[in-house]
């Protein structure tokens, strides 16, 4: 009966935020879980204010949520319809001289 249901976990993660000429960025790391198509994480805590030139790793508590089988089917087959959206096409009506 799991396989026609999400199940969630409770796992610790790390987070680590830059902010910087060079980097403007947030990754949470999981350790060794994999995570899958629909799967769901949220991470817990406060919101993490850095300033300018910073860069900050913490650990914090993340919940973990496995799609049922039949919604990681799904998201991967309309992950190939949405990925279009990606593609850019452009008309110019410039001549080249």
């Amino acid at each position: 009966m799991s396989a026609l249901r999400r199940t969630r976990f409770d796992t610790l993660c790390r987070v680590v935020i830059e902010h910087s000429d060079e980097f403007l960025c947030a990754h949470v790391e999981l350790g060794d879980i994999a995570i899958g198509p629909g799967d769901r994480v949220r991470v817990h805590g406060a919101p993490i204010v850095i300033g300018f030139g910073e860069r900050l790793e913490v650990e914090r508590l993340a919940t973990v949520e496995r799609a049922a089988w039949h919604e990681r089917v799904w998201t991967k087959f309309a992950g190939h319809f949405e990925m279009t959206e990606l593609y850019d096409v452009s008309f110019s009506d410039r001549t080249t001289a």
